[in-house]
């Protein structure tokens, strides 16, 4: 880019006084700049006229002059930086930013924000870490959960915990309840403005098949077929009244058949680089359209530390605007997350049920997860399971703990501190434990091995809890060790019973019953949720924390940079 190239030359010049007016030659600055003394004068003429510098020069070669600098290199990068992003060449802008992480940092945050670009919205979030993928079936974080279910559609959809139609309209099933067929929407678009097909989607969810925790939480799915170009029918091998909610699954989220990162959501994938994301509204989407033309995630890894690893830090801050107006920045939205770090035992031969609920009564009355060094109001200890469902108190009558256990935990960093605080807590109990981390942010990847006693791990809850905690216990790698025992027998028992259940609120009792088993068992323990929030600059309207602790894109706006008529300025002074 020419801009650009001028521009390092400038820099290079200015570096050799750090901006300090000098007396020099035009053979000299030549040298520094890396051209000819023919092209630096042409150089110095357009940067006088530009008003980056002054420059008095002697007649007579090698003769010295004056050169005193009017503007910094930072001033100037800022000022073409600007001009790019309200070009929309966000991905030009990019060659702008190899800077040191504080000059860096300072450069974008007035560029932050809400802002108006070519008449258009565009809202610009700084995030501390690359995206990891935009593959559904590969990503863990909450911020690509979030960000892909704005580029992909699926069948379904949840909205208020509940699935309702997305690609399709409507659905119904037959008394057997095992025959399911989904009434698509007419004019569906994929991104690149090709018509989404039936055959297309029976083709993915074919190739999804091939997934192995697709195959999982589509267990009774025994063929999918496509019998009228609006519709899409599956067949099941027994009733599974879940099917509406697993359709709506992170992992059932479908992309172009041919190519990936083409989705049919509400939002487009631009650009997707380790320094920007961008996603721009899709006109056709089938249902509300988004009121920001787009949203660019503008990567700064300096901002965080790289010793706590990858995981996403709490609580979110999704947007900040000029320094000057920091002090105005206020947190728009909060709740406690319905997801919550857990502690899961696997009793067996020489650590049983009863020393496990020890483990868990110590745990309980000790108030270790309370007294965690960590930042105030970050995490809150676990009460509940979900609203309703609470967490058993243990009072059992103490008995020894084994004189060794080994705990496996991953990812987020607060596992850190909970681990540091386990290791003293049983070691006044007389337990040695053996700590090992695991830099995952999920267990898919990589299950904890089988010599480990005590698992630690975050529960991500998006929107319908009864169901993601159902499809929990089907699909994560996690509970595979309970399977081949009697409790995990019943517990897979359980888990088929309650998905034949036609009734939601039996649904729900039943496997309210079934996860308070497993916390009484000794099994399963939540330790903490997070108290997640979002601090945004003045002007950007609509932001609600949803239940990643994200915000919906299709409903955030920024008001229209319009200045009030003077009769409106004047308020009732106009009035007759």
């Amino acid at each position: 880019m020419r801009q650009l190239n001028r521009l390092n030359q400038f820099q290079r010049l200015w570096q050799q006084s750090q901006g300090a007016p000098q007396q020099t030659c035009v053979a000299e600055m030549a040298r520094h700049c890396i051209c000819s003394e023919r092209h630096l004068r042409t150089l110095l003429s357009q940067w006088q006229h530009a008003g980056w510098l002054s420059w008095q020069g002697e007649p007579g070669r090698g003769k010295q002059g004056q050169l005193r600098f009017l503007r910094t290199p930072e001033q100037l990068r800022q000022q073409l930086l600007q001009r790019q992003l309200e070009a929309g060449e966000a991905a030009d802008a990019l060659q702008l930013l190899d800077l040191p992480p504080e000059r860096l940092i300072n450069m974008l945050r007035p560029l932050m924000g809400g802002q108006w670009q070519n008449d258009t919205p565009v809202l610009r979030i700084p995030y501390y870490r690359p995206m990891e993928s935009t593959d559904p079936r590969q990503i863990a974080g909450r911020a690509e959960q979030h960000l892909v279910r704005q580029i992909y559609s699926g069948l379904t959809r949840f909205e208020q915990d509940e699935p309702v139609g997305d690609l399709a309209h409507h659905w119904q099933h037959d008394e057997t309840a095992c025959h399911w067929l989904f009434w698509l929407r007419p004019q569906l678009m994929w991104h690149n403005d090709e018509p989404v097909q039936a055959g297309q989607l029976v083709t993915q969810f074919r190739q999804l098949g091939q997934d192995p925790r697709v195959s999982q939480l589509l267990a009774e799915v025994g063929s999918v077929d496509a019998p009228h170009p609006l519709a899409v029918r599956f067949t099941l091998r027994q009733p599974d009244f879940w099917l509406p909610h697993r359709l709506a699954h992170l992992l059932c989220l479908l992309p172009h058949p041919t190519e990936p990162a083409i989705g049919s959501g509400p939002w487009k994938l631009r650009h997707f680089r380790p320094e920007l994301v961008r996603i721009d509204s899709h006109a056709r989407w089938h249902l509300q359209q988004p009121l920001l033309q787009a949203v660019e995630y503008w990567i700064t890894p300096q901002l965080f530390d790289p010793s706590l690893g990858s995981s996403c830090r709490h609580p979110v801050q999704i947007a900040i605007g000029e320094p000057a107006a920091l002090r105005t920045l206020q947190p728009v939205s909060s709740s406690i997350s319905l997801g919550f770090c857990y502690l899961v035992c696997r009793p067996r031969a020489g650590f049983t049920a009863d020393q496990a609920r020890r483990l868990f009564q110590l745990i309980q009355q000790s108030g270790i997860v309370g007294r965690l060094p960590l930042d105030e109001g970050l995490i809150t200890p676990s009460r509940e399971l979900l609203p309703g469902w609470g967490v058993p108190q243990f009072d059992d009558a103490p008995v020894d703990l084994p004189a060794t256990l080994t705990l496996h935990y991953q990812l987020p960093v607060e596992l850190h501190e909970m681990s540091q605080a386990l290791v003293t807590l049983l070691d006044a109990h007389g337990c040695a434990l053996t700590v090992v981390f695991h830099p995952v942010k999920n267990w898919h990847t990589l299950a904890p091995p089988d010599e480990a006693d005590i698992v630690m791990g975050d529960r991500l809850i998006g929107d319908a809890p009864i169901f993601t905690l159902a499809s929990w216990l089907q699909i994560d790698p996690l509970w595979r060790p309970l399977w081949s025992t009697a409790q995990g027998e019943a517990v897979a028992a359980q888990l088929e019973a309650i998905r034949q259940i036609a009734d939601g609120e039996a649904r729900s009792r039943a496997l309210h019953q079934l996860y308070d088993g497993l916390m009484h068992g000794g099994i399963l323990l939540p330790l903490f949720n997070y108290r997640y929030q979002i601090h945004a600059p003045p002007g950007v309207e609509g932001i609600e924390l949803n239940t990643l602790g994200w915000f919906d894109f299709s409903r955030a706006w920024i008001p229209p940079p319009v200045d009030p008529p003077a009769a409106v300025q004047r308020g009732t002074e106009a009035l007759p």
